[in-house]
């Protein structure tokens, strides 16, 4: 089995041959584990996402074409495809804002003098009390944005709302939260 094709072991692993299974497996195992890992950067993950290629090497092994590209080429790009869609819904997993928004800010681990440390807190406690001043909707908007890097679509997704109400919540919010920011400042100058 060594030496036979990866096409013949292709057909051999969609049919159910063990021993062409094994060798498919064994042949394939390592790139596209690299693959994975290197897009998802996570182990275990990695592992999922190359178990779950070769699966599908399995089921949709009749719809490989040669005139395509290779058999490797047509595993990685099935491995890549489950890698990015793997990460996207990792991403898109839903976060309560309010989670977010009552978060402490906390420092970074370098050594902060105190002074700016103290500033540090005071920002955050004005950047806390300032969103709590938001209506619900924008200041759930302006935390997935802003804080938690959505895109107004994916806002606009978690939300159950049009994107056009998402891009205007967002909007509408950031520039409250700045004149809310701004005021105390311009007050003791």
């Amino acid at each position: 089995m060594r030496a036979a094709a990866d096409e013949a072991l292709l057909t051999g692993f969609a049919l159910g041959d063990a021993q062409a299974a094994a060798a498919f497996i064994r042949r394939h195992q390592r790139r596209v584990f690299g693959l994975a890992q290197s897009i998802v950067s996570d182990a275990a993950l990695a592992e999922d996402v190359a178990q779950e290629s070769f699966t599908r090497a399995w089921r949709h092994a009749g719809a490989y074409d040669p005139r395509r590209g290779s058999v490797p080429t047509w595993l990685l790009t099935i491995t890549r495809n489950l890698a990015i869609d793997t990460l996207r819904l990792q991403r898109a997993r839903p976060v309560d804002p309010e989670v977010i928004v009552n978060l402490g800010l906390e420092a970074t681990g370098r050594e902060v003098h105190p002074a700016a440390a103290a500033e540090a807190a005071e920002q955050a406690d004005r950047l806390r009390v300032a969103l709590s001043a938001l209506p619900e909707d924008q200041r759930r908007a302006v935390v997935l944005a802003a804080l938690c890097g959505r895109t107004a679509r994916e806002v606009g997704e978690t939300e159950d709302i049009p994107l056009g109400t998402a891009k205007t919540r967002i909007r509408t919010g950031l520039l409250k939260l700045r004149a809310l920011l701004a005021a105390p400042s311009e007050v003791d100058d």
